[in-house]
């Protein structure tokens, strides 16, 4: 993958220097609490539905990924957005996997330019137009459209966009993991081989497998306390200084597609955190509230759709769940 240059190499050595420091000064962090304080957080975040509001206001995402072998990932990504409270999602995606991201849903709204020379000029157009981004389902790996990809994240970064990043997004971090140092806003969500690849190559070193919370610890540390949320048995979250733990009951399938629940979903409660502020998370950063809430609604569909589907259960019959999911969890329809 034809990323790497004297800049990335330089960049790279400063990235080593700043891990190194921090792997021995490990900051304080406190108890996760219980499940049910942490579901009235992300209760006290989500917007009230009123007759005030126009179109737009409660969300607009934006879900960059989506290739010829991959058109589902950034469809639930984007229909999950939708269901949790999105007004509007958009996906930036090639241009063969365009018509039938389409043909899925006439709710979402399809952009053919991810491998096109002009790719981040016509994605940056819409930034004004989008309160958060998911970076990542479907991507692919296509050295064009990593590059462009990149180049988003860094965009991004420039105008304090909100940033999700998933699947084939974390595989960029992994080449160039300076891509992502220190932005506050964006949250990382990767599985257990993801992470642990993602951990050697920003740490160099093997993960410890008797201390899950500490290796996340160190990453988020290491990448500047960015929010990473590491899938799993338990789903492990933390920004460096506060470790989360979600143990929603959710079920033993595993079907393709739940990442993308999870982060489609991820880039509308980032927005509605954010906009709420540590006031409404009584103090807990914005972005671990909003990740805790992702993961507990997501494993709530789990746990739903295997109730009717047992072993035949598909991310489709998840997505089905997510209105009833969302209101058992947090109580979502407040008019005001």
């Amino acid at each position: 993958w034809m990323l790497i240059g004297r800049s990335r190499m330089y960049r790279s050595d400063q990235l080593a220097a700043a891990v190194l420091c921090r792997t021995f000064t490990f900051h304080s962090h406190r108890p996760a609490g219980n499940m049910e304080k942490n579901l009235q957080l992300v209760r006290n975040i989500v917007p009230p539905l009123t007759e005030k509001k126009h179109k737009g206001q409660d969300g607009k995402i934006g879900i960059v990924g989506g290739c010829t072998e991959y058109t589902g990932a950034p469809y639930f990504a984007a229909i999950a957005s939708l269901k949790v409270g999105a007004d509007l999602s958009h996906v930036f995606c090639t241009k063969d996997a365009a018509p039938v991201i389409k043909s899925y849903s006439p709710n979402i709204i399809v952009h053919p330019v991810l491998e096109s020379s002009n790719c981040v000029d016509e994605i940056q157009k819409w930034f004004p137009a989008l309160h958060s981004l998911v970076i990542g389902p479907g991507l692919g790996r296509d050295d064009k459209v990593l590059q462009n990809t990149k180049v988003i994240m860094q965009k991004c970064q420039q105008r304090g966009i909100p940033i999700v990043i998933d699947a084939d997004g974390l595989w960029v971090l992994v080449q160039e993991p300076c891509v992502i140092q220190g932005y506050s806003k964006a949250i990382l969500t990767p599985n257990v081989v993801e992470f642990a690849r993602l951990y050697n190559a920003v740490l160099k070193d093997p993960l410890d497998e008797y201390d899950h919370q500490g290796n996340l610890l160190q990453l988020s540390q290491a990448l500047g306390n960015v929010t990473i949320v590491q899938k799993g048995q338990k789903d492990l979250i933390s920004d460096g200084t506060t470790v989360l733990v979600c143990t929603q009951q959710g079920s033993g399938r595993r079907c393709g597609g739940q990442g993308d629940l999870l982060s489609g979903s991820l880039g509308v409660l980032t927005h509605w955190a954010l906009a709420a502020g540590e006031e409404k998370t009584d103090g807990l950063n914005p972005t671990l509230v909003a990740a805790f809430g992702a993961c507990a609604l997501t494993r709530q569909c789990n746990y739903q759709a295997f109730q009717k589907h047992q072993r035949s259960m598909t991310t489709s019959d998840m997505i089905v769940e997510i209105s009833t999911a969302f209101n058992k969890l947090f109580d979502s329809y407040r008019d005001e």
